[in-house]
């Protein structure tokens, strides 16, 4: 370990309870919602010295890059990043952490064990709304670069501070960086929804695209309210959806054979999939009765360095190929509506970025991390595909979020210090250091 490590490592044990505490404040202050959060993110990046800027957009309105959402997923609201800047003493290399301080709706907490906005420490767990999606990450880079600061270590290259929206299609990130945000690497702190914490890091994310299909049909003409004895005489729109099922699982197949990545070919054996996901059709409170049009809903996963225009198109041919052999469907064509997607992106193991944070990870924990490559649609992507910035993940374990319907979520005490320690070990090993006073 360097003599700069062993500095922030017992800096970050020195305030312990600072960073804890810092992040307890978090989870309380998340009850009166997003802006409130980034306004006490504001000024705790402003105390440790960091020239701070509020920075207002539309997410409908950041240009997208090898992505896109509706205006619907968007939503029209006007979202805040917070960014710290720490300029370098020079010939450092730059760094950009970042992590999203917007939680999950507020639902319904009665069926919490602990107060979801308290902070709860509780058998070696922090439980709050939020803390592992994403408060930690938040509190994480602001604890790490105080410790840093505070050993009396001042990097050579420029850290930012991003807290950026990311829920709801938020795209702060995106935001910041179509307004001009750029740096050597990135840093996405994040814990992992693995449950494996600082033992696995991002480095690698999928693409996806979500997609529906409408097949129109069309009712007998009859004036029966019951139309089963009718039935020859209807475009049934499921038997047309079916022969578009068979072409889209064909062609999961086709890429199964022919799309491979070792990473994900090592981890489950498929690089790429395309999973129907989602059939209406009809009234279920009226069986006797045929269905205008039948939806089939689905998406489609992909490793970099497939782009998103690859596979949609792939989709496409599948269903027109179906069309144009069909009588109904040529006349009728189904409509193929692209609700959100993103291209896929990496950093390879090799990479200066990755060698730094694994050596980080390994200086606190004494374990080497492995590289979990099923981090589908990670906000690490974004930074890579935008603007060519290499971006790794870590974070703390935590686990039962919000997202996924579960209670009381939490972040693991110690391994969110380690994170803090980890994080400090980054910027000193990417940025380098210099001693102050």
């Amino acid at each position: 370990m360097t003599h700069a490590r062993r500095i922030t490592d017992a800096q970050v044990d020195r305030c312990r309870d600072t960073a804890v505490g810092f992040l307890k404040e978090l989870i309380s202050t998340s009850r009166l919602g997003e802006m409130a959060v980034q306004a006490r993110v504001a000024a705790e990046a402003r105390s440790i010295g960091c020239a701070v800027e509020t920075i207002r957009y539309r997410p409908a309105s950041v240009p997208m890059v090898e992505e896109f959402a509706t205006d619907v997923a968007m939503g029209d609201v006007t979202r805040a990043c917070v960014v710290g800047r720490l300029p370098g003493t020079g010939g450092g290399r730059s760094l950009i952490l970042f992590a999203h301080p917007d939680s999950e709706p507020l639902a319904e907490t009665s069926s919490w064990r602990h107060d979801p906005f308290v902070g709860t420490i509780d058998g070696g767990r922090l439980y709050g709304w939020s803390v592992a999606d994403d408060l930690a990450g938040v509190a994480t880079m602001v604890e790490a670069l105080r410790a840093v600061l505070a050993g009396g270590l001042f990097p050579a290259g420029e850290v930012i501070l991003a807290s950026t929206p990311s829920k709801r299609h938020g795209r702060g990130i995106s935001a910041l960086l179509h307004g001009g945000l750029n740096a050597d690497a990135a840093l996405y702190l994040h814990p992992a929804e693995s449950g494996a914490g600082l033992r696995e890091v991002k480095a690698f994310a999928s693409g996806q695209v979500e997609f529906r299909i409408v097949i129109e049909g069309r009712p007998p003409d009859t004036t029966e309210p019951l139309q089963t004895a009718f039935a020859h005489l209807a475009v049934n729109p499921i038997d047309k959806a079916i022969s578009i099922y068979r072409a889209l699982k064909a062609v999961d197949e086709r890429r199964a054979a022919a799309v491979q990545h070792p990473l994900l070919q090592e981890a489950v054996g498929r690089s790429t999939n395309l999973m129907v996901s989602h059939i209406a059709a009809g009234n279920p409170a009226q069986l006797a009765r045929s269905g205008a049009t039948c939806v089939l809903g689905g998406a489609l996963s992909f490793p970099p360095p497939e782009t998103l225009g690859e596979v949609q198109r792939q989709i496409e041919a599948a269903v027109w190929e179906v069309s144009e052999s069909d009588p109904w469907l040529k006349e009728h064509p189904p409509r193929l509506l692209w609700d959100a997607g993103v291209t896929g992106a990496e950093v390879t193991s090799m990479h200066p970025l990755y060698r730094v944070v694994s050596d980080a990870i390994f200086a606190v924990s004494g374990e080497a991390p492995s590289l979990n490559p099923m981090h589908t649609s990670s906000d690490i992507r974004n930074p890579i595909v935008q603007k060519g910035i290499p971006t790794v993940g870590l974070g703390p374990l935590g686990g039962d979020l919000a997202q996924n319907g579960r209670t009381d979520e939490w972040v693991d005490i110690e391994d969110f210090v380690r994170g803090v320690k980890v994080t400090a070990g980054v910027i000193v090993g990417w940025c380098g250091v210099s001693r102050t006073g």
